[in-house]
Order: structure tokens, then sequence, then C-alpha cells
């Protein structure tokens, strides 16, 4: 007998995220690292109100890129390469999982470029089954708790990659 195929889990997004600070010239080459690594430009992120480090509002204190469908698997792909295909269990939770990846030159394909220096990121995965644009298209819709990802389902799902859940 077939699966459903509403039960079918796959990428919705792939969020890579690097945090400046109040450093301009690190936002700078932070931009241009996510730009040369995934091909679109970056977003600049910036404080929402004054924070508790002094920073005014709508500074900017970082960059991230959103990467969809095929790209973002790919990029999966290489980014769980470049942390040893390694997650541990914390790091998972229904439907999304989350992790940092110390330096780009971790990445496959990735050289050293003196004028980047040496950035991290932060890599964010979101999960969803086909029928979830229903929960966004429509204000407070809701989706039946069968249709929603578990922990379990997303340590499975990881499974495809190859990944080791450690303790």
């Amino acid at each position: 007998m077939k699966e459903n195929p509403m039960r079918e889990i796959r990428i919705e997004k792939v969020t890579l995220n690097i945090g400046c600070g109040s450093d301009a010239d690190k936002l700078k080459r932070a931009e241009k690292l996510l730009q040369t690594i995934t091909g679109q430009k970056p977003f600049i992120t910036r404080t929402k109100k004054r924070t508790t480090f002094g920073m005014a509002r709508k500074k900017p204190i970082g960059v991230k890129v959103t990467l969809r469908k095929e790209k973002a698997e790919k990029f999966l792909n290489d980014a769980l390469t470049a942390i040893g295909r390694e997650l541990k269990e914390r790091q998972i939770n229904d439907g999304n999982f989350s992790f940092g990846i110390k330096e780009y030159i971790d990445l496959p394909n990735v050289n050293y470029d003196p004028e980047l220096g040496i950035l991290g990121m932060d890599v964010c995965v979101m999960l969803e089954r086909p029928g979830f644009r229903v929960k966004r298209r429509v204000k407070r819709s809701k989706i039946g708790k069968k249709h929603l990802i578990t922990k379990e389902e997303t340590i499975e799902w990881l499974k495809k990659f190859e990944v080791n859940i450690v303790g």
C-alpha cells in the first residue's frame, strides 16, 4: 500500500544567518560571503527596539539569506558535510532543526578568501508537509495535529541525509 502523498516531509526553507553586532566592516564581509556562497542577495537584519547592549533602533546587526527548493536541499547537504553529519538531539525540534558552522571554509568547494577572513554562520532548517500553505494563507486557520511534524519524524527524515543523532 502506498503512503499518503500529503504525509511526505520536505524542506520548506533553509535560513543562513551571520550576526555581526555593531561592526560595520564585519557586516560588509558577511554580506559578501553569503552572496558568494548562495548566489542570492542577502537581507540586512536590524534591531527592532533599543537593546540592552545600547544599540539604537533600526541599526544593522546581521545578514541573512533564505534558500528554498533545490538550492536549499543542495546547501543543506553541503552544510551537514561541514559539521560531520552529526547533530545533537537538543538541536532538533518539531519539524525544525538548526546548527552552526564555525568557519565557512568547512563547506565543500568553498575556498578561503583573505579579504573576508574567518566567519561562521547559523543554519536553520524548517520542514513542512504539503498543505502547510493553508495555514499561512488564511489568518486563523489551524492544521490538524496528525499533519504536524513530530521530533521523531524529523529525526527519521534526517536519516535520508545520513545524519547521526547524538544523545
